[in-house]
């Protein structure tokens, strides 16, 4: 069994997942994960496939085929995973919204040899004053060898100069 990872883009109508869930489906392939959104009228969404060896280029030529139907794919041989060398953190932050937060949290993520697992960021209005308000979640992959009082001390400095609250904390 080969496994692919498969990026979609598309405009967001109903039945986009059933093309791609049936395209899949009709060449043998499995859909073993995925995660997918829609934002600002588009549809997009990355997910890991397993499929016969004998029907991978058939599938990647329907797959491809989906561009007739508005839909982009692009893919690539999902590698072996390395043994669990990383803890995961979960990270919450919230302040006012500005330019520049998601860079200056990757850098000090990025700086200590830390991978963003999972992201996910919005503006909302605040509750009483209705200001624009950053929102952020994380999973962070934390090496071994990195302790949680580390990476805090080093996002709390951070966010101390961002003016954004953080919370920390681990994943069972």
């Amino acid at each position: 069994m080969n496994h692919l990872v498969i990026t979609v883009f598309a405009p967001d109508k109903a039945g986009q997942v059933e093309r791609i869930a049936d395209c899949i489906a009709a060449h043998g392939g499995n859909w073993l994960e995925s995660r997918m959104s829609r934002m600002a009228g588009q549809f997009a969404g990355i997910l890991r496939v397993g499929v016969p060896a004998e029907t991978h280029e058939e599938l990647l030529d329907a797959l491809r085929g989906l561009a007739k139907e508005g839909i982009q794919v692009m893919f690539g041989e999902s590698g072996i995973e390395q043994s669990c060398t990383w803890k995961p953190i979960a990270m919450e932050l919230v302040g006012n919204d500005r330019p520049g937060i998601v860079r200056d949290i990757s850098r000090v993520l990025t700086e200590q040899g830390i991978n963003l697992e999972r992201l996910v960021t919005e503006v909302r209005p605040a509750p009483m004053s209705n200001e624009p308000l950053f929102h952020a979640e994380a999973i962070l992959a934390v090496p071994l060898t990195l302790s949680l009082e580390s990476v805090q001390q080093r996002l709390e400095a951070l966010a101390d100069e961002l003016l954004v609250e953080l919370k920390l904390s681990t994943q069972d």
